[in-house]
């Protein structure tokens, strides 16, 4: 595989997409562990819009969303935001977000989308996501420390999607086990979610009343 040449002046951005509903620690880990490691400009948010395999009935507003991640990454000086996908009508699809990304950032910036293991394994049905590889610099995958590379998987990862090997970075991070749809499940049970995610986040949600309303996913 040919290895990734760094231009020095070049603008490295990591990009972390999700719908963040809510924010929590093991979102906030990961990017901070890819950012020392790939020694990245910036890491940007990117609150999902309307989420191609969800209902708008199943997220909650995006303005919550905006405004829980903001709070969250606001003492980091190099976690920014974009609402891009918020601000776009229709389905969030990457490879929608990345063109606009550059437009806007220039065609030298060099884009690293963070991606988590299980979904790396999925990635070739994403939508066009031979053209999503087009704009990447990286696609970052996390994996928990200790992992070891296997050639086999690879192959098998490169036959479903030529090309996905050039850009695939594997970055160890730390595995916290700790989901948003278990926050918002805690949440309307009445559970603590103090340590997983920013107290600021936890005042938002007490504030405004979030999830409490749901009843818990089966």
């Amino acid at each position: 595989m040919e290895k990734y040449k760094r231009l020095p002046e070049a603008r490295r951005i990591g990009l972390v997409g999700g719908t963040f509903d809510p924010i929590h620690y093991a979102h906030l880990a990961v990017a901070e562990e890819v950012h020392a490691a790939l020694d990245l400009t910036e890491m940007v948010f990117i609150p999902a819009g309307q989420p191609p395999h969800k209902s708008e009935q199943e997220c909650t507003p995006s303005y919550h969303r905006l405004a829980m991640v903001q709070l969250a990454i606001a003492s980091n000086p190099h976690f920014t935001f974009s609402q891009v996908e918020i601000d776009r009508q229709g389905p969030s699809y990457l490879v929608d977000t990345l063109r606009i990304l550059h437009d806007q950032w220039g065609p030298e910036t060099e884009l690293f989308f963070v991606i988590g293991w299980d979904s790396l394994e999925e990635f070739h049905t994403w939508y066009k996501s031979a053209d999503i590889l087009a704009q990447l610099t990286g696609l970052v995958a996390v994996r928990r420390p200790g992992y070891e590379e296997d050639i086999g998987y690879n192959k098998e990862l490169e036959t479903r999607l030529p090309g996905i090997m050039q850009r695939l970075m594997v970055v160890p991070a730390p595995q916290l086990a700790i989901s948003s749809t278990d926050l918002r499940r805690r949440v309307a049970e009445g559970k603590p979610i103090k340590y997983q995610t920013p107290e600021v986040v936890e005042n938002y949600i007490i504030e405004h009343g979030l999830y409490r309303g749901n009843k818990p996913s089966l």
